[in-house]
């Protein structure tokens, strides 16, 4: 099994969520107003008067078959927008209870 963490633009909040339904990951934690900034080209997204946008995230454990599947559509996403901010982050899950 492998950890997914999600940091996405709000705009995309309902296609990640539409995303995950389809490949039947149906656990997940969602915080939907977290503050960023990406690490290369990226805008901040402070929620302030000066960066108004904000970010959401997604923190999911999923079955090892199902990585490349996920991570290659939501790449498909970032690239159709790479200005709104989209990234994904994996790691194995040693235990769990």
């Amino acid at each position: 099994m492998k950890t997914v963490f999600i940091t996405y633009n709000q705009a995309y909040g309902e296609l990640i969520l539409e995303l995950l339904g389809h490949l039947n990951i149906r656990g997940f934690t969602l915080w939907e107003s977290v503050q960023g900034r990406g690490s290369y080209r990226g805008e901040p997204h402070y929620g302030d008067h000066a960066w108004p946008t904000l970010n959401s995230a997604i923190l999911t454990v999923v079955m090892d078959d199902k990585v490349d599947v996920l991570l290659r559509r939501l790449h498909e996403i970032d690239m159709e927008a790479e200005s709104q901010g989209l990234r994904a982050f994996v790691w194995g899950v040693e235990k769990w209870v």
